[in-house]
């Protein structure tokens, strides 16, 4: 979070207060995508006030409970990006699935809090074989929640039926191209027709059925070989069914910067981060706020401050059936974690990467249309 964003934050509180404590409802904006959340319950409503708290004081053992939580799916994928750690080879925790007793009691400690759960890590969720149950199990909680995919399983029926019968807020699809070959220059081993099939019959479902949820979400990350394709874009998603199209730039994940830079578009707008010739422009007006209010579990278990740690060099800890959340969350462990990414990020190689320090703002995502509005 940027300095300025924290204090635009500080500013709206007094609005935010009575709308979240006395309406019990909040509206807010998550790269790009809008949410909303109503009828909260007065210990939700209490959470997101204390958490409100961490703007100021960022203290290492936080009065509430996270407000948004990343849970890894899977470990593994079936494409090679290659700035992905699991793409590149990078990523040394074994190959897993989340197991779904695991994240059940994970849900019943945290899911009365949370704003928004994300279902992704660095791995594919769609290859989870008990994904209708991990939807079903996330569904019973006032949660937003989100999947994010690059859809190569999306033609499998029981993933369609998962999909339909416990909807995610937001269905994320990642296409980085407008045909196999150049989606495939960065989603290696990427093909189309699975992706736009699967759309296109879940948009066919939820028209048949009335249904709302999930929002297919189209995501396009601008590289130097697709930039030539934006003029393209709302068209193309419009035509096979997407619901919202969001433009986001290609960032950094921890590791070396030449192939950044080889991804990297020549229009300076999409690009995450500003340059001066070759060096990445560093800024020093950035806030972390991940450990705070947004850790990230990964498929064995392991919680960690924020998912740009994604070889867990700095865990809280590991869930297990004698090992709580709550164990971890207010742990003197976590607090240590927290207090070294506060006050001394540069002693860590996932800070000094991190994607959203150098960027002038913190989301990634740098247009939304709304493609239903636009074609009504």
């Amino acid at each position: 979070m940027k300095q300025w964003e924290r204090l635009q934050g500080l500013m709206r509180a007094p609005r935010l207060g009575w709308d979240v404590l006395l309406r019990g409802s909040y509206d807010f904006t998550y790269d790009q995508m809008p949410m909303s959340v109503r009828s909260m319950s007065l210990a939700k409503r209490l959470n997101l006030v204390r958490a409100g708290a961490n703007l100021v004081h960022r203290r290492l053992q936080p009065w509430s409970w996270p407000l948004h939580m990343q849970a890894e799916l899977t470990s593994f994928c079936n494409l090679k990006c290659p700035v992905c750690p699991t793409g590149a080879g990078t990523l040394s925790r074994p190959a897993q699935t989340l197991d779904v007793d695991l994240f059940a009691r994970l849900m019943d400690e945290v899911g009365p809090y949370l704003l928004t759960l994300s279902l992704w890590g660095w791995g594919e969720p769609l290859l989870h074989p008990h994904l209708a149950e991990i939807l079903r199990i996330a569904g019973s909680h006032p949660v937003v929640t989100l999947l994010s995919t690059n859809g190569q399983n999306l033609m499998n029926q029981k993933v369609i039926d998962a999909l339909i019968s416990s909807p995610p807020a937001y269905l994320i699809v990642s296409i980085d191209g407008l045909s196999d070959e150049t989606n495939s220059q960065y989603r290696v081993g990427a093909r189309l027709d699975p992706i736009l099939t699967g759309v296109r019959r879940l948009a066919q479902i939820k028209q048949e059925r009335r249904l709302d949820l999930p929002v297919l979400h189209m995501r396009y990350i601008v590289m130097k070989h697709n930039q030539h394709e934006l003029p393209h874009l709302r068209d193309f998603a419009q035509h096979n069914d997407f619901d919202l199209l969001t433009i986001r730039t290609l960032v950094l994940a921890d590791s070396a910067e030449q192939k950044h830079h080889e991804l990297m578009p020549d229009l300076e707008e999409f690009r995450a981060y500003e340059y001066a010739g070759e060096e990445r422009v560093r800024r020093n007006d950035f806030v972390c706020q991940e450990p705070f209010w947004f850790p990230t579990v990964y498929a064995d278990g392991t919680v960690v401050a924020c998912d740009q740690d994604f070889n867990a060099q700095l865990p809280f800890g590991t869930l297990s059936k004698e090992v709580s959340f709550a164990e971890l969350w207010r742990s003197e462990r976590a607090a240590n974690v927290r207090r070294t990414i506060r006050d001394e990020p540069a002693s860590l190689s996932f800070c000094r990467n991190c994607p959203f320090a150098d960027r002038p703002c913190e989301a990634c995502s740098v247009q939304s249309f709304d493609l239903k509005r636009d074609a009504a």
